[in-house]
């Protein structure tokens, strides 16, 4: 087992990888920018090096300065938890080199599902059922217009190297593709200097189900069943919950099956995500493999009763698998409080917490690193705090929730906290009939009203 490992984040997912490492009896060490010197990850972890100055590439993002941090502190592993470079296969293979297990993917493996072009190809042949489309990069605009007509219409472009909706665009019909080719090409090389795109049949009323999986080091892997994060805006999800209202017994063996047959083919290693669109009709097509742990991922935890971190690092260090599955006995929700104004389109909102009070009670549970005093910066990331609500029904977890979002008060900034409470009075959430499409719809009360 490790003695000390180096956890290559900031804010909530490094202090939540600190816990589990105490635990454990594995001394940790916190790495921070200059605007992160107050975080509780800093003051929570047994040793703490400053990697640089608030921009993420001149710090969280800098190789060279987290691989120092870990030689002069002597780490024998570094789990980069979640964003920054956690899917980045030349850290990976860095961390390798300098012999520091990378608690996750190994470069191979990354560099083998982070491209959506490669990654489906890899599912295809693993007899994964993936959506009909380009199988691999759209060489011109000619071949472009020939495929759309071959899949039929709607179609979606995506950028290969894409994230957090960048260079995606959904194309209705023949007369608007051109103008979606040029400027889909056009962010997708401004974001990643990239412009290489391909092409996927556009799913009609999709959910965003995923599942969670975890393989070992001998080729065996697991599923720990489904999460759906339908609700999303712009493409980046803002409520979580398992088992999904939109899920079946029988739908969840079947992709259950598909993702753990997804891990073994690739022989992953560590805890991963393979996501899925499912539409109307409960058919289901793979979308993209996330090679390290989700942002979602207590939600799991509270309805198996398992710590994934745990697993992450039991894994790393060796340790089989059982092969077991795992099914939802309860059902969780969580909900991502951000400092953004829901207000004024989410505007983010970076400042002091002048005031902080946590809800607290039976089934909730909250995974934050600011408190009041707490200097929130404007570099990063605009999540402080995911609230998650654990009951023995859907309709509980969601009481619990409203219950739990009425208690939490945070003053000095804006949060989405209005905003996830109205989410909880929806008639469409409440009954679980929600897709990817439902924030286009959605409309905040006035402040007046809420």
């Amino acid at each position: 087992m490790f003695k000390k490992i180096l956890i290559a984040n900031r804010g909530e997912i490094a202090l939540r990888v600190i816990r589990t490492c105490k635990e454990m009896g594995i001394s940790t060490v916190a790495v921070y920018s200059t605007a992160d010197a107050e975080s509780l990850h800093v003051r929570f972890a047994d040793e703490a090096v400053c990697i640089g100055p608030p921009p993420s590439n001149l710090s969280y993002l800098k190789i060279s300065n987290i691989i120092a941090a870990a030689e002069i502190t002597n780490a024998d592993a570094i789990h980069p938890g979640y964003g920054f470079l956690s899917e980045n296969a030349k850290f990976s293979k860095i961390c390798e080199e300098h012999d520091i297990k990378f608690i996750g993917a190994s470069s191979e493996m990354i560099g083998k599902m982070g491209d959506k072009a490669t990654a489906k190809a890899t599912m295809k042949a693993a007899g994964v059922p993936c959506v009909p489309g380009s199988e691999g990069i759209i060489k011109d605009f000619t071949e472009c217009k020939k495929l759309a007509l071959e899949v039929g219409y709607p179609v979606m472009l995506k950028a290969t190297a894409g994230g957090g909706g960048k260079g995606m665009r959904a194309v209705w019909k023949e007369e608007d593709l051109q103008d979606a080719w040029d400027s889909a090409r056009q962010e997708s090389a401004a974001a990643f200097d990239n412009n290489d795109m391909y092409m996927e049949k556009l799913i009609e009323e999709p959910r965003h189900i995923e599942i969670q999986v975890v393989g070992d080091s001998r080729g065996k892997a697991c599923h720990l069943s489904e999460r759906d994060c339908s609700v999303q805006r712009r493409h980046q999800k803002l409520t979580e919950e398992t088992p999904s209202p939109f899920m079946t017994d029988s739908l969840r063996k079947k992709m259950g099956e598909a993702a753990v047959k997804a891990a073994e083919y690739i022989k992953y290693e560590g805890a991963g995500t393979v996501e899925f669109l499912v539409d109307k009709h409960r058919n289901f097509y793979f979308m993209e493999m996330n090679t390290r742990i989700q942002v979602e991922h207590p939600i799991t935890e509270q309805v198996i009763d398992y710590d994934l971190i745990r697993e992450q690092i039991m894994v790393a260090a060796g340790v089989p698998i059982s092969g077991k599955n795992y099914f939802p006995k309860l059902h969780s929700i969580e909900c991502r409080i951000n400092a953004e104004d829901p207000y004024n389109n989410f505007r983010p909102s970076p400042g002091k917490i002048t005031n902080l009070h946590a809800p607290g009670g039976h089934g909730v549970r909250i995974d934050t690193h600011v408190y009041s005093g707490y200097i929130i910066p404007p570099n990063y990331d605009s999540m402080i705090a995911k609230l998650i609500t654990t009951a023995q029904t859907r309709e509980e977890a969601i009481n619990k929730m409203k219950r739990a979002l009425d208690e939490f008060v945070i003053e000095g900034i804006k949060t989405t906290i209005p905003f996830h409470r109205q989410l909880m009075d929806h008639p469409d959430y409440i009954e679980g009939n929600y897709t990817t499409k439902f924030m286009e719809d959605f409309k905040m009360k006035p402040l007046e009203e809420d």
